[in-house]
C-alpha cells in the first residue's frame, strides 16, 4: 500500500478530447500517470485518486480556455486550488527534462514540476463569475462573426475584379449596404446597363437603401466603363449573387450579438463607470470584463497596464541599464480595447486629445503618442474602478485627513 503523501502537485496537459495527469510528490518522485478522458465521471475519478494520495493536492494546468472549462470547474467545486503554467513556459523548460522526445506525459510532468518547484510563480485559477462567462462567449462570437465578414467581403471583391474591376473599385463594400443589397440582383456590366440609373434607383429605394440614387450613379457609369463580358462571367455572378446575400444575413447575426453584449453588459454594476469614460463603449467595455473579470486581481495600474502590453520591460545587461522594450507576452485583445478606446477618445475635444497632442508636439508618431495615451487611461480607468467612481475631466478633489 502506497503512503499517504502530505501534499502533492498534478500537472495536467490539457486537451479537447482528453487530458494527460500526472502527480510528484514533494521529492519531485512521480506517484501516477494516466490519461484522462474529458469528461465529468473520469475527472472526479481523477480527484479521487489524488485525495487518496495526499492531504493536499496543488493542480496546474497548462491552458486557460474553454477547452479546460470543466476541468478547472471540477476541482475548483470541490475546494482545490488550480494554477497555469503557461504553454511558452512548458515548451522552454522541457528542454531541461531527460529525453528529446515530447510526449503528453513528459509535458503533464513538467507542468506538475514546475509548479512544485515555482509555488508563488504562477497565477491561480478560478470559476469565473456567470456574467463574465457570458460576455466572454458573446464577444469571442463576435470576434469570430467579424473574421467571417472580412472573409466574405474579400471572396467577393476577388469575383467583381474577374466579372468588371471598375465595379469592384467603385464601393466600399465593407462599409456601405447598399452595394452589396444591389449585388443580390445586379452583378454584370451589361445587367446594369440593362436597367439604367432611374429604374435602379426606384429598385433600390424599394429596398430602402440610403443614397439609392447615388449608389445607382457610381454603379451605372462602371458598368458603361466596360462593355466586354469576361469569360466565367455567368458562373461568377450567380457566386457574387451568393455572398451578397450570405453578408447581408452575416450582418444581421453581428447586430444581434451586439444588442445581446449590449444587454449583458449593462446588468454589470461597473458598466456606467466603464461607459462614462470617453472612447470605453459598451462593446470595448463588455470585452474588457470578459478579459479582466475583476481588477481587485491585479496589485495595482502597472500590473493591468503590462497585462495589456503597455509597460515597457527592462532589458539590461552589465552597464548597459534603462535600455526597455516593447514586451512580448501580454493580452493582445486587451492591447486592443485599450488602444481602440484612445484613438476612440483622441479624435474628441477633451483631456485625452490634448495628452496626445501633447506627445506629438514631443515628437512621438501618431501609434507612439496613442500608446502613450492608452497606458495612461489605464490609471485612470483603474482608480475609477478601485474607488467606484465616474469619470470627470477634472481631477478628483482629495480631502485632507
Amino acid at each position: 500500500m502506497s503512503t499517504r503523501q502530505g501534499r502533492i502537485w498534478v500537472g495536467i496537459d490539457a486537451g479537447k478530447g482528453h487530458h494527460w495527469a500526472v502527480a510528484l510528490d514533494t521529492d519531485g518522485e512521480t506517484l501516477f500517470s494516466t490519461k484522462v478522458i474529458n469528461d465529468e465521471a473520469q475527472i472526479l475519478a481523477l480527484i479521487e485518486t489524488a485525495r487518496e494520495r495526499a492531504n493536499e493536492i496543488r493542480w496546474a494546468v497548462d491552458i486557460s480556455g474553454r477547452a479546460s472549462t470543466l476541468l478547472l470547474a471540477l476541482p475548483v467545486a470541490h475546494g482545490q486550488s488550480v494554477v497555469y503554467v503557461p504553454g511558452r513556459t512548458v515548451n522552454r523548460m522541457t528542454g531541461a527534462y531527460k529525453g528529446e522526445g515530447k510526449t503528453d506525459a513528459k509535458d503533464a510532468r513538467v507542468i506538475a514540476d514546475q509548479a512544485r518547484m515555482r509555488p508563488k510563480g504562477f497565477a491561480a485559477l478560478d470559476t469565473p463569475p456567470e456574467l463574465v462567462t457570458s460576455l466572454r462567449g458573446l464577444t469571442n462570437y463576435r470576434t469570430a462573426l467579424i473574421a467571417d465578414r472580412v472573409r466574405l467581403i474579400n471572396r467577393l471583391r476577388d469575383l467583381l475584379v474577374g466579372i468588371c474591376p471598375a465595379l469592384e473599385r467603385a464601393f466600399d463594400y465593407s462599409a456601405a449596404k447598399g452595394p452589396v443589397i444591389m449585388l443580390t440582383e445586379y452583378q454584370t456590366p451589361a445587367a446594369l446597363r440593362r436597367i439604367g440609373v432611374k429604374r435602379l434607383t426606384t429598385w433600390l429605394e424599394r429596398r430602402k437603401v440610403r443614397g439609392a440614387a447615388d449608389v445607382a450613379a457610381k454603379a451605372v457609369e462602371a458598368a458603361q466603363a466596360q462593355q466586354i463580358a469576361l469569360p466565367g462571367e455567368k458562373r461568377s455572378a450567380k457566386l457574387v449573387c451568393d455572398l451578397a446575400h450570405q453578408l447581408l444575413a452575416l450582418d444581421e447575426r453581428i447586430k444581434d450579438n451586439d444588442r445581446e453584449i449590449r444587454e449583458t453588459f449593462h446588468t454589470d454594476d461597473r458598466a456606467e463607470i466603464i461607459e462614462s469614460m470617453p472612447g470605453m463603449g459598451p462593446i470595448l467595455g463588455a470585452e474588457f470584463i470578459a478579459i479582466v473579470g475583476d481588477v481587485s486581481g491585479y496589485r495595482d495600474a502597472g500590473s493591468l497596464a503590462s497585462h495589456a502590453g503597455l509597460a515597457p520591460v527592462a532589458r539590461d545587461s552589465g552597464r548597459r541599464t534603462g535600455n526597455c522594450h516593447r514586451p512580448k507576452r501580454y493580452n493582445r485583445r486587451l492591447r486592443r480595447v485599450f488602444y481602440m478606446a484612445a484613438q476612440s477618445a483622441m479624435m474628441r475635444p477633451g483631456p485625452s486629445r490634448d495628452y496626445y497632442l501633447r506627445k506629438r508636439g514631443e515628437g512621438l508618431l501618431h501609434t507612439q503618442a496613442l500608446l502613450s495615451l492608452a497606458r495612461r487611461r489605464v490609471d485612470v480607468l483603474w482608480a475609477m474602478l478601485r474607488d467606484g467612481r465616474l469619470f470627470t475631466s477634472a481631477p478628483p478633489v482629495t480631502q485632507a485627513a
